[in-house]
This record gives C-alpha cells, structure tokens and sequence, in this order.
C-alpha cells in the first residue's frame, strides 16, 4: 500500500472536507475580549455536555491540564497522581514550574489509581515536614495503560474520598469520549464529581487544534486569567473552534470503529510468534511487548518498510492508536503485514 499508515497517536489526523468547510464558514471575533461567537458556542456547549457551568477553549491538553493545576493549587501544595499520569510523565514538569506544587506519585493497575490508595497518599495536615494534598488528578482514558478507563462508579468513589478531605477533583479527559464510547457512561454525569475537567478535541474526535476547560464559573474566571499568563489567550480562534464543534457533533459516535479495530489488532498480536505480551484493549490503544524474536528499533523499521508508523513505547514496548484517518483498507493491510511478520525472524 503506497498511502501512509500512521499508528504512533491519534493526534496525527487531518480535518475531513466537512470539517474544514465549518471552519471556513465560522463567524468570528477577538476572544480575549469574549467577543469571539464560535469560540463561545464551543465552551458552552462542552460544559452542557458535561454538566459543568462554564468553559475555557484553549490550545492543548497540556494547557488546560495546567492552568487547572495552578488554580486548584499553590505552592507548598501537592497532587496525587498515578505514577504514569501525561501530568507527570508529558507535560514538561509543568506542575513544578508552573505551580510550584509537588506530586504524590501512586503506582496504580494501569493508570488507575483505586480511592483507598488516594486516601493513603493524603497528607496530615498538622505535620509540617510534608506539602499540603490538594488535588486529585485522574487520565481517562489512561494513555501509559493501554487506553484503560476509569468509570463512573469508580470515579465516584474517589469522588467521595475527595469530598471527605476537602480536596478538588480534575480529570485529564484526553480521550474522554473513548472511555465514554467504552464504558457507556453519560458525560452529564461527571459533573456531579469533578471539580475541573480537561476535554481534548484532537486526538479521538479528530479536530486540529484544541482543548476545552471546564468548571464553575468562578473556577473558569480564575482560569481565564491563568491562561492569558501562560500565553493562550487567542484571537479570532473561532476558526478553530468551529472545528472542535464540529468534531462534537459528527465524530463521536464512529469512536466505537477505532475500538473494534484496535481489538481486532490485539487478536492477531496475541497470536504473533513475536509477541510477548499484549496489554488488554479496551479503547483505541494498543501497548503490546516484542519477545527476544524481534527488536523494538528492527520491528519499527520492518513496519516503515510497508509505510506503516508506529511509536516505540519503551524497551521492547510498541504503541498503535487507531483514529479516524485509518481506513478498513489500511487496517486490512496491517493485519496482513503483521501476520506475514510471523515468517520472518527481523533483528536489530
């Protein structure tokens, strides 16, 4: 197949033809000044969705993930978080540079983190040796465990501890809708137990550009302030927006095609003789480990070879995301290739 497959992240898709004409379409103004129409259908739409009050559309997950961060928090404070969190692991130390707040690192089942290991990462609070806990941050889906999710019955259980201990709740909804789409949670209802959510845009839903902030409304003016300072406040972004919005209301629902396809991926791999190991699939992300029969660097290079990409997660770690960008042709073609990969003994 001469047509590039690209399986190393679901952020790599294009916008269809439909989405760019809703962009080109989209009526705009000067966001900064609120004045921007599209841009502020999209952050009202997404909080509706979730049950939240108000909405910050922003550039990236990192961003909205951090300027959660530095509201929620202060110095001297801390964040629990499981060990393999994009917040602690992708995003820069941002947590430390940006709020100057600590992090208790929790060694979950595959990024999730259950509510008796948050109750025992609180800190005392009359003991003066350790940072004040003030936040609880959950990934759903969790991008290091294998696209593995939280759902609601767990989340409002660590919801409940949380309640208890006086401590805020965000939720790094990078591929929120894939753990929606898996579990068949509504997104009404996380807003009965997140103080804050993240909700990415161009990863699973395809758009370029952008990611939403939601919270109260109080919660979100404080945001707003925080984003301008980390140099997000954008112009006439609703060009950008009107993607995301279309994103919102036309893919979501085909989510449930990249799950079967990365199932089907799962399947052969499990029956590959080079194949030690397959994380179990539950969304779109396939982490799967090489035995001694294959190289990580020499199995990339074997996949490059056929025009397929894929990401080295790791020693002897692969990651593939399915997205909308990957046909069922392109998806035939890889099942073949990975199963020709059974006859060949491929070294570094």
């Amino acid at each position: 197949m001469t047509q590039k497959i690209d399986l190393r992240s679901d952020t790599v898709t294009r916008p269809t033809p439909a989405m760019l004409q809703a962009m080109f379409a989209a009526p705009v103004g000067d966001d900064v000044y609120g004045e921007d129409p599209t841009v502020n259908a999209l952050e009202e739409k997404a909080a509706v969705m979730f049950g939240m009050e108000a909405g910050l559309f922003c550039p990236s997950g990192t961003m909205t993930n951090q300027i959660a961060i530095k509201v929620h928090t202060a110095p001297l404070t801390e964040v629990i978080c499981d060990i393999t969190a994009h917040i602690h692991q992708y995003e820069g130390g941002g947590i430390a540079f940006n709020s100057g707040a600590s992090t208790a690192l929790v060694h979950g089942e595959r990024g999730k983190m259950t509510p008796q290991q948050v109750e025992a990462n609180i800190r005392p609070l009359d003991n003066i040796h350790f940072p004040e806990t003030r936040l609880v941050a959950l990934e759903n889906s969790c991008n290091k465990g294998g696209g593995s999710f939280y759902t609601l019955q767990e989340i409002a259980a660590i919801s409940e501890v949380c309640k208890r201990h006086n401590l805020a709740l965000h939720l790094d909804g990078a591929r929120v809708f894939n753990a929606l789409a898996a579990s068949g949670d509504s997104a009404q209802d996380y807003g009965l137990y997140f103080d804050s959510i993240s909700v990415c845009l161009s990863k699973g839903l395809g758009a370029p550009v952008g990611s939403v902030l939601l919270g109260s409304r109080e919660f979100i003016k404080r945001a707003r302030r925080v984003r301008k300072v980390f140099g997000g406040g954008m112009r006439q972004a609703g060009y950008l927006a009107a993607a995301c919005i279309y994103a919102l209301d036309n893919h979501i629902e085909r989510l449930h095609e990249d799950h079967r396809r990365a199932k089907e991926l799962e399947q052969v791999l499990l029956q590959s003789s080079y194949v030690e190991s397959v994380m179990p699939v539950e969304t779109n992300i396939v982490i799967f480990k090489l035995n001694e029969r294959m190289q990580d660097a020499a199995f990339v290079q074997a996949l490059a070879k056929q025009n397929i990409l894929a990401s080295s997660f790791g020693p002897q770690m692969i990651r593939f995301v399915t997205h909308l960008d990957i046909t069922e042709e392109m998806h035939q073609h890889l099942l073949q290739v990975l199963q020709a990969l059974n006859q060949e003994k491929v070294e570094a």
